[in-house]
């Protein structure tokens, strides 16, 4: 009897902490689900790159359209930067960090999770050159999937496609805008600069989005049949404008969600999705976190609407609505074959961090069926997880090289053929496919971390290459499980979701015009010192304008010639300086700048001031 008690018990322990006790290293699935956003890198890879099969390519990428297109991600198996499902990478990652920062740091990842959002991150900052112009694709995708090569010796067309006023992509640039806002959270602290850098472009980006309105695969037409804009803009507006908010606490932008927020759709779709297409589920999320928080203020009726579609997302995720989501037998979201993991993640990031959102307001989640706790949307999160680590019916794992059975012949070019690095024999764009693609061995590189596409709505899955369907992993994949990973790794240890990882954000710009703030403190460099201020702006056709002076002052007790400055993030003509190709210096009447004397010169644009440095000098 006293047996029988005891098991009775622990039974009962495990019913009531079912996060606690679990067969998964969720730490160790974190790892290496890092790992594989470093085998999808584009670009010069660093010296600390721990997937040591690959190497440096894309290194020609934007040159023939005179812009520096190098580094960025890799989507999935094949060698194609495209632009949307990147910067929904982006966010998610960022969205993880922000959330599970200290978890992330308590599993040694933080500062690897980082370094993926910044690899991101620079790509942006160079594919958004000019205020309305985002470059959204660099290759693509028919010549591509037309060869099987290494991204390291591809020779595949690396034409680079653009949006801009005159053929715009709201959605696409919404996205990135969206990207850049969370990310610059997450670069508060440890990187102050870098995050106001970043959240000037996410500014900029958004009003590019919302002033020339349409959807991007209209002008990037060659992303049609790869990722097609099926939900359209109106999403990725009030997306943006979410992280916008969370970013910079402008009141402008959440006064943007209360007064678009039925017209856009965000308070009607009863979501069964969420993905780098739709976002309206995220939306929703963020937006019943404001309410939450008791920021919503006169926008509250409107909120709560968002609120009870995002209560209406969870539910159905649960069982517990009148359109619940499909399943297979296995008990995995089921939305499609093609990719269907990707659902699967991003739907369990939602419910892991509502569950938080309603702990932390003592709050219970509203379904058809009754009232639920949040503590059942953590487990749902873990049921989804575990399934992915090898809780199936086929006792597999879909998380390359996590567990004894995991996916051995990846539909993924870099992997399937021997790297570079021990084998320098080149690889011709067809040969690929005759020597590699159908080779009935396992790939040669493991690709550790990858999530592939999954099974079928029977839990079925065949481990062959040429079933992309199923096999081919995707960074959109793997973004939304870190912050699921780092989170059930931590167990049930107490936290607010209320209380940010990062230094609450600062209300940088007042409304209407967002004007931007200028550090008047001087910047030295030696000898010489420089400082900017605004000094007058103006409204033009709905854009704001500002004239900045900038004075800069000879310290030293000797004069100053050969003067060099560089400017970045200028978008405006420029008065008082010469120029020479990227370099200014001196004006033409000016041969030297005597000691303690000082010279102005003035530019005009549309956004922060411009980073302005000394490239060199020489003093007489």
């Amino acid at each position: 009897m006293e047996k029988f008690a005891s098991v009775a018990a622990l039974l009962l322990l495990l019913l009531c902490f079912p996060v606690a006790f679990s067969g998964h290293d969720y730490g160790q699935a974190l790892s290496k689900s890092l790992l594989f956003f470093e085998a999808q890198r584009s670009g010069v890879l660093p010296r600390n790159q721990r997937v040591t099969w690959r190497s440096h390519s894309g290194l020609t990428d934007g040159k023939s359209s005179g812009v520096n297109l190098v580094g960025g991600y890799y989507d999935a198996g094949d060698n194609v930067k495209f632009g949307l499902p990147m910067a929904f990478t982006v966010t998610m990652m960022a969205w993880s960090v922000i959330e599970y920062g200290n978890q992330l740091q308590a599993n040694g990842e933080l500062g690897n999770s980082i370094d993926a959002i910044k690899w991101g991150t620079d790509y942006f900052i160079k594919a958004h050159p000019e205020p309305n112009v985002l470059y959204g694709e660099v290759g693509d995708g028919n010549t591509d999937h037309y060869c099987w090569q290494r991204p390291e010796e591809m020779t595949t067309d690396r034409k680079a496609y653009r949006i801009d006023p005159s053929n715009p992509g709201s959605d696409l640039a919404g996205e990135t805008a969206a990207a850049m806002a969370a990310a610059s959270i997450v670069f508060r602290r440890s990187n102050p600069v870098y995050s106001r850098l970043l959240l000037t472009h996410a500014y900029q980006l958004f009003d590019f989005a919302d002033k020339y309105r349409g959807k991007y695969d209209s002008s990037i037409t060659v992303a049609q049949k790869y990722y097609r804009s099926v939900s359209g803009y109106n999403d990725e507006l009030l997306w943006a404008a979410a992280w916008l908010y969370q970013a910079s606490s402008n009141q402008f932008y959440l006064d943007y969600l209360g007064r678009n927020g039925d017209a856009m759709g965000g308070t009607g779709w009863s979501m069964t999705e969420f993905g780098w297409d739709v976002k309206y589920a995220g939306v929703q999320t963020l937006v019943a976190k404001f309410l939450m928080q008791g920021k919503a203020g006169r926008h509250a009726p409107v909120f709560r609407k968002f609120q009870e579609k995002a209560d209406s997302f969870m539910c159905s995720l649960l069982g517990k609505s009148s359109r619940n989501i499909q399943k297979t037998p296995g008990g995995l979201i089921f939305r499609q074959r093609w990719n269907n993991m990707q659902f699967v993640t991003s739907a369990s990031f939602l419910t892991t961090v509502y569950s938080d959102y309603l702990t932390s307001s003592r709050s219970n989640l509203r379904c058809a069926a009754g009232n639920v706790a949040p503590s059942q949307l953590l487990s749902f999160a873990k049921s989804q997880v575990d399934y992915i680590l090898g809780d199936n019916p086929r006792a597999t794992s879909y998380m390359v090289g996590y567990g004894n059975n995991f996916p051995q012949r990846v539909h993924h070019r870099g992997s399937s053929i021997v790297s570079v690095k021990v084998d320098r024999t080149f690889v011709t764009c067809r040969g690929g496919y005759a020597t590699w693609f159908s080779r009935k061995g396992s790939d040669p590189n493991l690709l550790t971390g990858a999530i592939v596409g999954g099974p079928d709505a029977y839990d079925n899955f065949a481990d062959r290459r040429d079933n992309y369907e199923q096999t081919e992993p995707a960074t959109y994949n793997n973004a939304p499980l870190l912050g699921v990973l780092a989170r059930l790794s931590s167990g049930h240890s107490g936290y607010s979701q209320f209380l940010p990882v990062v230094p609450a954000p600062v209300v940088r710009r007042p409304m209407p015009i967002r004007r931007p703030k200028v550090t008047t403190p001087v910047r030295a460099s030696g000898p010489v010192a420089i400082f900017q201020k605004i000094t007058s702006s103006w409204v033009s056709k709905g854009r704001t304008y500002y004239r900045y002076s900038t004075t800069v002052i000879n310290k030293s007790s000797r004069p100053l010639k050969s003067l060099n400055l560089s400017i970045k993030n200028l978008y405006g003509p420029i008065w008082g300086l010469s120029r020479s190709g990227n370099s200014f210096g001196l004006p033409s009447w000016m041969h030297l700048l005597p000691s303690g004397k000082s010279l102005e010169f003035v530019y005009i644009h549309s956004t922060t001031p411009a980073n302005i440095a000394v490239s060199s000098y020489t003093l007489v």
